[in-house]
C-alpha cells in the first residue's frame, strides 16, 4: 500500500509528510496549487470540500485535517512509537496538545495568513492581524510552561507532536508581527531537537 499526501510547500501537509518519512512507509506526493485564494483543483475538492490540504488518500480511502491524519498514520502504524496507545497513561496528554496545536494555534496563524477569514470587512483586518501575533503569544507561552525542563512535550519520550510543534515554529514571521521563537526557551529547545532527526530535516532542511 502506498499512501498519496497532497502537498504544497509551505503548508501543514510538511508535518504530515515529515510523519510518513519517520514511519518510513511507501507514499507519494501530489503536488497541490494553493496558491490561488479563489481557484482550487477539482480533485482536491473531491477530497476535501473545504480545498485545504493535507489530504492523506490510500486505497479507496481519503481523510483531511492535519490533526485527524496525525491520529490515524501514528495508529496504523504503532510500529514506528510516534504516540502512545490507547490504553497508555500518556495518551490523554498527547491528544491534548494534537487538538490544541490544530484548533487554537493553527487558527492563531490562520488569523495572520488569511485574515479575511476573520472579518467582514477589509477595513477590519489589521485589527485581526494584531489579535493574531498577541494570540501567538498567549498560546505559545501555554506551551512553553508546560514544556518547563522536559526534553519533549511528552516528558522524555518523543512523539508525533513534538514534529507539529516544529513544523507550527516555522510558521512565526516578523512580516505580520509575530513573536520571536526565543521567546519562548523551551519550545525554541524542543523545536531544535525535533529539526536535527532525519526525517523532520528532510523535508524542511533538504540540501
Amino acid at each position: 500500500m502506498t499512501y498519496r499526501l497532497y502537498y504544497s510547500e509551505p503548508s501543514a501537509a510538511m508535518g504530515v509528510r515529515a510523519i510518513l518519512e519517520e514511519i518510513g512507509t511507501p507514499y507519494e506526493l501530489v503536488w497541490t496549487d494553493i496558491s490561488s485564494p479563489t481557484w482550487r483543483d477539482p480533485a482536491l475538492l473531491a477530497a476535501n470540500p473545504n480545498g485545504w490540504i493535507p489530504v492523506l488518500a490510500w486505497e479507496n480511502s481519503s481523510i483531511y485535517e492535519c490533526g485527524a491524519i496525525t491520529v490515524l498514520l501514528c495508529d496504523r502504524h504503532p510500529e514506528a512509537a510516534l504516540a502512545p496507545a490507547a490504553s497508555d497513561p500518556d495518551r490523554g496528554l498527547f491528544l491534548q496538545w494534537l487538538f490544541y496545536f490544530s484548533s487554537s494555534i493553527q487558527v492563531a496563524y490562520q488569523m495572520s495568513y488569511h485574515t479575511e477569514r476573520f472579518c467582514a470587512a477589509t477595513k477590519d483586518e489589521d485589527s485581526v492581524r494584531q489579535r493574531s501575533a498577541r494570540r501567538l503569544e498567549e498560546v505559545w507561552q501555554v506551551v512553553d510552561d508546560a514544556i518547563g525542563e522536559n526534553s519533549w512535550l511528552l516528558g522524555e519520550r518523543f512523539s508525533a507532536i513534538d514534529i507539529y510543534l516544529y513544523m507550527l515554529t516555522t510558521w512565526l514571521s516578523p512580516k505580520y508581527g509575530h513573536p520571536v521563537i526565543d521567546r519562548f526557551a523551551n519550545v525554541q529547545r524542543v523545536a531544535a531537537s525535533a529539526a536535527t532527526r532525519p526525517a523532520v530535516r528532510g523535508v524542511f532542511q533538504p540540501d
